[in-house]
C-alpha cells in the first residue's frame, strides 16, 4: 500500500500525479508512461468499470470523496488529480 494523503509530503499536483500513476499500474495494458497529460480512456484504454475501481481506490487513499457528476469531465491523469486535490480542499 502506497502513502495516504496524510504521509505525503506535500499535497500538490505534481505528488498527486505520481500517487494516482502507482495507483493506475495495475490497469496499465501497454508501457505508456504516465503523466498529468495521460488520457485515462484512450491512452489506457480504461473502461468504465475500471475508472470506477480507479476512483474508489483513490478516495480511500486521499481520504476524500469525488462525486459522481464530476467523472464526465475528467479525462486526464492531471485533471484526477487537480479535482482529489479541490474535493480535499472542500473536505
Amino acid at each position: 500500500m502506497t502513502a495516504s494523503a496524510a504521509q505525503i509530503p506535500s499535497f500538490n499536483l505534481d505528488n498527486v500525479v505520481a500517487e494516482i500513476a502507482t495507483a493506475l499500474v495495475p490497469f496499465k495494458k501497454s508501457d505508456i508512461e504516465i503523466t498529468a497529460a495521460t488520457d485515462i480512456a484512450r491512452d489506457l484504454n480504461m473502461d468504465s468499470l475500471a475508472v470506477m475501481d480507479l476512483l474508489m481506490e483513490l478516495e480511500d487513499k486521499f481520504d476524500v470523496s469525488i462525486p459522481l457528476n464530476m467523472v464526465p469531465e475528467i479525462a486526464t491523469v492531471g485533471q484526477l488529480a487537480q479535482t482529489v486535490i479541490d474535493s480535499k480542499k472542500g473536505a
